[in-house]
């Protein structure tokens, strides 16, 4: 079987201006993830994920609408061709640890995405048609489980904060987001 049958080809993308909050309005309004960061020519530059979002704003303590897309993509990234067979994807989501795979054509173009998702519900399609199996079960599970691995933090350290008696960020009027000492803990 090949990406281009299971990749989903219509796919919502930003540039590394957009700000984090646009990007998580996008994420959340299409029910995805990932979305990957393309050029003026639609070639894929960087990818970022719901996570990267949260880390950025944890790590960064500013608000998304505060924050570009730069600040927290991925530009290490993985591709996979729209004519690979999915045993090519499935390997390299397992090298990479990565859930999703943009897909491009020979021009480095952005035609679609791959996730595991797609493979997991494609799988259970064709056990539900009774169909020759063309994606196994203990190929699907192998593959989540590579992906799963913990991998340890590739980070840096970071100083996180606010301690007692810094600012901190509060959701509200963004003309005043920033109250000082306010204690969150419960």
């Amino acid at each position: 079987m090949k990406v281009s049958e299971l990749m989903t080809p219509e796919v919502k993308t930003c540039i590394e201006r957009d700000s984090l909050q646009k990007i998580a309005k996008v994420m959340w309004d299409n029910d995805c993830g990932c979305v990957p960061v393309v050029d003026e020519e639609n070639r894929v530059v960087g990818v970022v994920t719901d996570r990267d979002i949260c880390m950025a704003a944890y790590t960064q303590g500013l608000p998304l609408y505060g924050m570009q897309v730069q600040a927290a993509m991925a530009r290490t990234m993985v591709c996979c061709a729209e004519d690979d067979d999915l045993a090519t994807a499935e390997e390299l989501m397992r090298q990479n640890q990565v859930r999703r795979l943009p897909v491009v054509d020979r021009e480095g173009r952005l035609v679609g995405i791959l996730s595991i998702n797609d493979i997991a519900r494609e799988a259970g399609k064709e056990r539900a048609a009774g169909a020759k199996l063309e994606i196994g079960d203990s190929e699907v599970a192998e593959t989540l489980g590579a992906i799963s691995e913990p991998h340890g933090h590739v980070l840096t350290q970071f100083t996180f904060g606010p301690e007692e008696g810094e600012l901190e960020y509060v959701p509200g009027a963004p003309q005043s987001p920033w109250r000082k000492g306010v204690n969150r803990t419960r």
